[in-house]
């Protein structure tokens, strides 16, 4: 728990959870913490946090126990100017921070850049994990692909970086181009993505996290190396079927490696499954 003040364009209606805080080097990760039971981990992408979970954790939190960090840099989270946020550096973090809990019977719901710290920990502690709940993410290396190549290279990339850094372009453009065509964001929803990065010095994640797309190929080489670790773990796919940045292609990866999953394909919703179709995700974590 903590007295920090919650900033003025935070909607409590919206997110009415608890504010937790787990000190790091680099400064407080906040989290949310609801409910009783064996534990679901939410693991959010770019720029999202702990909000984009706030519909699953409000209903899942009635009979699980819902853990949702925000990532040092992003959310409630503090932003340390001088950090690297490098992927990797962001999963020692979040293993940190699990280990802390010492959870057991783990199920983990990943959309983004949730995949990268969700499997790096299931590598490292498989006997931990009961699920995972896999919603328009990867985790292996993309940098052969040319739609990663140009996103990577041009988000993350000096532009990227001058648009990202003055006008918060990661927040307020491409959040809102990711949704897909089946629901809009309404603008009430779209300053929780933007304004958790209002101030310049608090816009570094954002354009990292695009930059590493390619720039982290060689870590995401070494989890790739260790999938056998993890590929019996109970899979359920959510996968909008709309995402402009993860398609059929990562999709197969998935499908392919995980011995025994489910899939739900979701017909015109986009990178934001949790966002944008919270129900379907509810659903699956409701079957047995």
């Amino acid at each position: 728990m903590s007295d920090k003040a919650r900033p003025a364009w935070l909607n409590e209606k919206e997110y009415p959870f608890k504010d937790h805080y787990f000190k790091t080097l680099l400064g407080d990760m906040h989290f949310v913490d609801e409910g009783t039971g064996d534990p679901i981990v939410l693991l959010h992408g770019n720029p999202g946090w702990s909000f984009e979970y706030r519909e699953i954790i409000k209903e899942m939190s009635k009979t699980k126990r819902c853990i949702a960090p925000d990532y040092i840099g992003f959310g409630l989270s503090d932003k340390p100017a001088d950090w690297d946020y490098l992927p990797k550096h962001h999963a020692e973090l979040v293993e940190q921070f699990l280990d802390s809990l010492n959870l057991n019977n783990i199920t983990f719901v990943m959309n983004d850049y949730g995949g990268p710290p969700a499997i790096s920990y299931a590598i490292k502690h498989p006997e931990k994990v009961k699920k995972l709940v896999v919603c328009n993410t990867w985790f292996w290396p993309v940098n052969d692909i040319p739609n990663f190549q140009i996103f990577s290279g041009m988000a993350g990339g000096p532009i990227g970086k001058f648009f990202t850094m003055n006008f918060n372009i990661i927040g307020k453009v491409l959040s809102k181009a990711a949704y897909g065509p089946k629901k809009k964001m309404s603008e009430e929803v779209r300053k929780h993505y933007y304004m958790p990065h209002s101030e310049k010095s608090a816009r570094t994640g954002t354009w990292v996290f695009p930059r590493e797309i390619i720039g982290s190929t060689a870590w995401y080489e070494t989890l790739w190396a260790q999938r056998d670790k993890i590929k019996h773990i109970p899979t359920d796919i959510i996968w909008g079927d709309s995402d402009i940045a993860f398609k059929e292609g990562e999709l197969k990866v998935w499908t392919d490696l995980m011995e025994n999953h489910t899939l739900k394909v979701l017909n015109k919703i986009g990178h934001y499954a949790p966002e944008e179709a919270p129900e379907e995700v509810i659903k699956v974590l409701k079957s047995k």
